[in-house]
């Protein structure tokens, strides 16, 4: 069964939007998030309010966690604005949790007492943000601070943003191939932006297409192992045989590749399962986590209909010869990985009989 999806917290976003509209940000924040697009946007949003034009170089300062200390941050903190009514300090990667006693203690002692004309801001990016629950830093930054967790966004906000940023281009969209795009090239924003680009340079009327998308959009492992299965499921084995062919030409990860075929045949067993037992798409779409999308929709669908060709023993055959082809595919030899594969999908394609 999958992961139950953990309730999205927006409050921390919503207030620093309200804070930028009205000016009144904070001294502290901390910024975080696998969504990196949206994680830079903000942190630009914060110069452009706090920082004058031209006067860049005076007003910001700016650390990477590798050359940052807490003396850094105190001295940085020190500096006055310069024809202007605040600073902006950035500390990028620095392990806040990780800090010996001494240190730690100091920079409680500075954030307490943060001059009213600084706004602080740690950034993490590449460093994964783990805070300590128990300690007295992870409190305060919580209580007298901001933090705010940069989210994959909903597909029905994502669709919407995909819209805009194509009208941007000058170009228009259908909902439903915002939808395929975002199941193409993954949800998040910093991907789809550089493929957004590149399909509103390459569409030559101003209605941007599926076959667009298709021509110059990069497609994720993931979307494109989907297809593969789904074309086995739905017995179409030389159009798989030909996927698994071009994914191994492009070495791709045999275990990423499981991965996903796994996931594909869970899904296929659990339609199956539902289909049974009379439960309804929408019950299907809650316990996989699928938003409420069109083309999420359409993925459900499609694999309700494919669990309607096989049988639960079958569906059960497919989800143990992946999780054996997997375990197997750990402990071939280098260069042999690919072989696993190989006689996996031949065994899919004809193991409907042996299961039968």
């Amino acid at each position: 069964m999958p992961p139950k999806k953990k309730p999205t917290d927006n409050t921390a976003m919503r207030e620093l939007k309200r804070a930028l509209r009205d000016g009144s940000l904070k001294n502290l924040y901390l910024f975080h998030g696998e969504e990196a697009f949206l994680r830079e946007y903000y942190l630009g949003q914060l110069k452009q309010v706090l920082l004058p034009p031209g006067l860049e170089d005076f007003n910001l300062h700016a650390a990477q966690g590798k050359d940052c200390s807490v003396d850094w941050i105190e001295q940085a903190v020190d500096c006055l604005p310069m024809m202007s009514p605040r600073t902006l300090v950035t500390v990028t990667d620095f392990d806040l949790f990780s800090l010996g006693e001494g240190p730690r203690k100091k920079l409680l002692e500075l954030l307490s007492a943060l001059p009213d004309y600084c706004c602080l801001v740690f950034v993490y990016d590449l460093l994964p943000y783990k805070p300590d629950g128990r300690s007295k830093l992870a409190a305060f930054l919580k209580k007298e601070g901001s933090v705010v967790d940069f989210q994959r966004q909903e597909e029905g906000e994502l669709t919407s943003w995909i819209c805009r940023q194509f009208q941007k281009a000058g170009k228009s969209i259908d909902t439903r191939d915002a939808g395929y795009l975002i199941f193409l090239c993954g949800d998040l924003m910093h991907d789809l932006s550089s493929e957004i680009g590149k399909i509103a340079a390459y569409a030559a009327h101003p209605r941007v297409t599926r076959e667009d998308i298709d021509a110059v959009a990069s497609p994720k492992v993931s979307a494109v192992v989907f297809r593969m299965t789904d074309a086995l499921a739905n017995k179409d084995f030389d159009k798989a045989a030909s996927v698994l062919a071009d994914l191994l030409h492009n070495r791709e990860s045999p275990v990423m590749i499981l991965s996903v075929m796994g996931k594909y045949f869970r899904q296929l067993y659990t339609a199956r399962l539902y289909l049974s037992a009379g439960k309804s798409k929408a019950e299907y779409m809650q316990l996989w986590n699928m938003s409420g999308g069109y083309f999420m929709e359409q993925q459900a669908q499609r694999l309700l209909d494919a669990a309607k060709r096989f049988s639960l023993p079958w569906c059960r055959y497919a989800v143990r010869r992946c999780a054996q082809a997997d375990a197997a595919v750990k402990s071939a030899p280098r260069g042999q990985d690919g072989e696993v594969l190989t006689t996996l999908l031949v065994e899919l394609a004809s193991g409907r009989r042996v299961a039968e």
